[in-house]
């Protein structure tokens, strides 16, 4: 039995809405501690500009010093940091500043990356839609070498014809197939960790 991880789960710019609460249990049930911090502290969004209208008011440093304060009590066991789109970005910046992170799943989002980030063989996985509008190809390609170049084991997945959000089945964006696709490999990239 691999030994189980402990996930911090940041959600997207909609917000800590059910569809992050059903990927927490799904990951629990997987044998995984998780934890879901709220950044936007009670409030969720319908449409994706009334959360980037939300996320814009609380800022990016906030927000970042929100996820660092929810995720350093537990930073010493070596954590697996994980997010939805804007979560994903969140997730990225932590576990590069974070030598102990033991894992990086990102779900349909990516971060710029620091020219001196560096870390040490960090197993990352990445599953994006393909195509999407807030992941283009060139972006994504040049986000793969820098994280390459930073020291990160990257490997992407990408889901023709999804939607950018496709895992959260309340949103136009889901697409069953690609949202089961993705959970199937994801928790064996975390049963490797």
């Amino acid at each position: 039995m691999a030994e189980a991880s402990t996930v911090v789960l940041f959600h997207s710019a909609y917000g800590l809405r059910p569809a992050v609460h059903a990927a927490a249990e799904r990951l629990r049930g997987a044998g995984h501690e998780v934890i879901v911090p709220d950044l936007y502290e009670g409030r969720t969004a319908d449409t994706v500009e009334e959360g980037m209208a939300v996320k814009d008011e609380i800022g990016r440093e906030e927000l970042l010093r929100r996820a660092v304060t929810a995720a350093a009590p537990h930073s010493e066991r070596g954590l697996v940091y994980a997010g939805f789109s804007l979560g994903a970005s969140v997730a990225q910046n932590l576990a590069l500043g974070d030598a102990r992170a033991r894992g990086l799943l990102l779900l349909h989002g990516t971060s710029d990356i620091a020219d001196d980030a560096a870390v040490d063989e960090l197993p990352v996985q990445l599953h994006v839609a393909d195509p999407d509008p807030f992941e283009p190809h060139d972006w994504l390609s040049a986000w793969y070498l820098r994280m390459r170049r930073a020291g990160a084991e990257v490997e992407v997945f990408r889901y023709a014809g999804a939607g950018h959000l496709y895992t959260d089945p309340e949103l136009p964006d889901y697409d069953k197939e690609a949202a089961e696709a993705t959970w199937r490999v994801a928790l064996g990239f975390l049963d490797e960790l």
